[in-house]
């Protein structure tokens, strides 16, 4: 047991901001994305507040709830469906328990108290605490609990439950009603302030309810297991040491393990059946159940000696999961006869218990002459992330550099949180922006402009700093179907790094939101994004490659398609040596150095997480080189130590002399049209003379890339803006890469050429009804 402990690297969030909750017990925790929402619990009478903790920011707050707010209550059920938290039950007061049952919708912060159907010819629960109420598919189920037989709620007369019934939710919001399953086998004794999980095996199987202790007279260590399927009751066979008989623990799953910790024990170890009046203590042991194999693991014994970087013994407390991470905080350390009081621990622990998968690929946001901004998804729950570059000698001419396309990484669903009883400046939530540059020189024959078509490879979003678009882009922020313009209002004073993957959003606009939330992670659909490549070389002499030219107009073109394994042909038979960029705590990082010394040889000095770390103020640095390929690659680390390594990334540095993307992009509606506005490139390179605008339009043509897009050009001139007829954009291509979106691009020219496109991905999310 004490090696398993060796292993673990819990760690105490010591650092944070916000209304840090009192300490209690009783309350009861659950996770949205990020976010720890806790509600209830008892310390010098019963909370009644609904409390947040963001874990990506280390921030608490209070959102402003409305609606049929409940009142306080502690040892109730808490669960949650999507953006939809249920509570049921509870003590209200003391010796008065509730059978109540309350709704909140967290995407607006919303109580409603429900009223289910009672079950047919039966009664509803009865008013009760300490029960378990768990969650699987569109139905909760409520164990147990214990019940005040006496009128009187200063006489309490206690009455262990073994009562089951099956509460039916309605999509999206409400309830249908109670019922009681009829069940096979032995139900388990009456018993109060135990814990219940479900559990489905990956592969086959059904899903399974495990219930393990309790408080039933006296503390109990039994394990029972319902099989959901079939409501048939078992007592399974378990293997490895049975933690001790406990009550007011926690149990949580993470892959195949439900892990224990803490809770009441009986004071003597010899005795595991303690009576109701026997001595008793918190304990801080900490053990895990394969799921699979039902084999309890020790991981923190009673008698543990470093107590100082473990959780100390405590009871009531709460346990959340975050990705692979658990989350404790507060709960009771000792019940202090001579002070008749509870004593409340005040710490928040949480545990990393695997290694970070390994990010999306690293995405190229801006390229200069010597330096990349790149960025990555965010990982939940990491401490910083080790980024590394290679490079291939000698450097690749430009007519040798094939287009770099980087996959699209799907944006992760935010959470809605309604912010109107707060003044916030709104987020534009459909507008997705990105800079594509051309591999190659574009020709438009003089017989091409009749079609007015362009076809190119398909392009990925990747997230764009605010400092590069500017603080402000128009965007529908309501209706996702409607061009109504909105526009987020900027914030100077917010540095330009990219925010969470599942925001991004401007910086402006995160810091906007955050300040204004205490925050909470507002769901924004708007996402800037990039993918890198060489500008157009110059106007008369194309590379390599298949040139598609199609009509008389001089604005049909398609980019040639350059095959994978060419990419690839100058490192083929050796082995590719990475260098580290650095070790960076935010997904977003400027690159103009790497570090010489190689990984064989590194000397290491310090431990980020128990991952080993060179010490960098010791190694050479190398420059980035202007028109030089370089691969990406990133891992995540955590207090398990670091993870896997993306998948390689590849991007280019610029060749001076070619002007930079156009930005701060806008698009709003008039009556029959579409206006699309932007600012100049802010690396010109020389004059600009002129800027061209495409949009992509359905076609029926085939092409050896399903995902190709086909454009047609909507405007050629000096002018930083264009409109967009209603019959073109009944043409449009809505495209399904990621999210449903109509695509605009625009790209400026100089002496020497066209440089990089921008990207705008107009974001046609129909609605849809729900919480999520």
């Amino acid at each position: 047991m004490a090696a398993g402990a060796a292993a673990l690297n819990w760690r105490r969030v010591s650092s944070f901001t916000g209304p840090v909750p009192r300490s209690r017990h009783g309350h009861r925790a659950v996770a949205i994305r990020e976010l720890v929402i806790i509600f209830g619990g008892g310390n010098e009478g019963i909370a009644d507040e609904l409390h947040v903790y963001n874990t990506a920011t280390n921030q608490w707050f209070l959102p402003a709830v409305r609606g049929d707010i409940p009142p306080g209550c502690a040892a109730h059920g808490f669960v949650c469906d999507g953006t939809r938290i249920l509570v049921f039950g509870g003590m209200v007061e003391y010796g008065r328990y509730s059978n109540d049952l309350y709704e909140l919708q967290a995407s607006r912060w919303l109580w409603k108290k429900v009223k289910p159907q009672n079950p047919s010819a039966s009664l509803p629960p009865c008013p009760r605490l300490g029960h378990s109420f768990s969650l699987y598919d569109n139905k909760c189920y409520l164990f147990g609990g214990l019940a005040n037989e006496s009128e009187d709620s200063n006489n309490n007369i206690p009455r262990y439950l073994n009562d089951f019934y099956e509460l039916e939710l309605q999509h999206g919001s409400g309830v249908t009603g109670w019922s009681i399953p009829v069940t096979k086998g032995v139900v388990p004794s009456p018993r109060e302030s135990h814990t219940a999980i479900i559990y489905s095996r990956k592969d086959s199987g059904n899903p399974k309810m495990f219930i393990f202790g309790g408080m039933s007279g006296c503390r109990l260590n039994d394990l029972w297991e319902l099989d959901i399927e079939t409501m048939t009751w078992s007592k399974p066979e378990t293997k490895g040491t049975v933690p001790l008989p406990r009550s007011l623990h926690t149990a949580n799953v993470i892959g195949n393990k439900m892990y224990i910790f803490g809770g009441w024990v009986p004071q003597s170890t010899e005795d595991n059946i303690s009576s109701q009046d026997g001595e008793w203590k918190c304990t801080g042991s900490f053990s895990y159940l394969n799921l699979d194999t039902t084999e309890w693991v020790g991981l923190i014994s009673d008698c543990q000696e470093d107590k100082n970087n473990l959780p100390g013994p405590r009871a009531g407390h709460c346990a959340v999961v975050i990705g692979a991470r658990l989350y404790i905080w507060s709960g009771r350390d000792g019940y202090r006869k001579a002070w008749n009081n509870q004593v409340c621990c005040k710490d928040l622990w949480y545990l990393d218990t695997e290694k970070p998968p390994a990010p999306s690929q690293v995405q190229l946001i801006r390229a200069t002459t010597n330096s990349f901004q790149v960025k990555w998804d965010d990982v939940p729950t990491v401490e910083g992330y080790l980024l590394q570059l290679s490079s291939d000698t000698p450097t690749p001419t430009a007519a040798e550099i094939p287009i770099t396309m980087v996959p699209e990484t799907p944006s992760a669903q935010g959470i809605k949180l309604d912010l109107r009883s707060q003044t916030i400046n709104k987020v534009p939530n459909n507008v997705q922006i990105s800079i594509s540059e051309t591999k190659a020189k574009i020709t438009e024959p003089e017989n091409a402009k009749k079609n007015n078509l362009i076809s190119k490879e398909s392009i990925a979003p990747l997230c764009l700093p605010a400092s590069t678009l500017g603080p402000q882009i128009s965007a529908n922020v309501n209706e996702l179907l409607d061009f109504e313009t909105r526009t987020a209002k900027s914030d100077p004073s917010v540095p330009t790094v990219v925010s969470t993957a599942q925001n991004m959003v401007t910086q402006q606009a995160v810091k906007t939101e955050s300040s204004n939330t205490n925050g909470a992670i507002v769901k924004d659909d708007t996402s800037l994004t990039t993918v890198s490549s060489k500008p157009e070389v110059n106007e008369t002499a194309a590379p390599s490659g298949r040139i598609v030219s199609v009509g008389p107009d001089d604005s049909s073109v398609q980019l040639p398609k350059t095959s994978p394994q060419r990419q690839n042909a100058r490192v083929r038979g050796r082995e590719r040596r990475w260098y580290d960029v650095g070790f960076f705590q935010n997904n977003s990082a400027l690159v103009n150095q790497f570090y010489l010394l190689p990984e064989e040889k590194a000397i290491l000095s310090s431990k980020v997480e128990d991952a080993d770390v060179p010490n960098y103020s010791l190694l050479k640095k190398q420059d980035l080189a202007p028109g030089t390929l370089y691969r990406f690659r990133v891992a995540a680390i955590n207090g398990c130590g670091l993870g896997p390594f993306s998948r390689i990334s590849e991007f280019k540095t610029c060749i001076p002399g070619f002007p930079g993307a156009p930005s701060i992009v806008k698009i709003s509606k008039s009556a029959d049209c579409i206006h699309l506005s932007w600012e100049p490139p802010v690396s010109p390179s020389g004059n600009i003379l002129e800027y061209s605008a495409y949009l992509a339009i359905r076609t029926n043509q085939l092409h050896e890339n399903p995902n190709q897009l086909m454009f047609m050009k909507i405007y050629c001139g000096l002018k930083t803006s264009c409109t967009v007829t209603a019959a073109q954009l009944a043409n449009a291509h809505v495209d399904h890469t990621s999210k449903p979106a109509i695509v605009f691009r625009i790209s400026a020219k100089n002496e020497r050429g066209y440089g990089p496109a921008t990207q705008v991905r107009w974001l046609q999310e129909t609605k849809t009804s729900g919480s999520k």
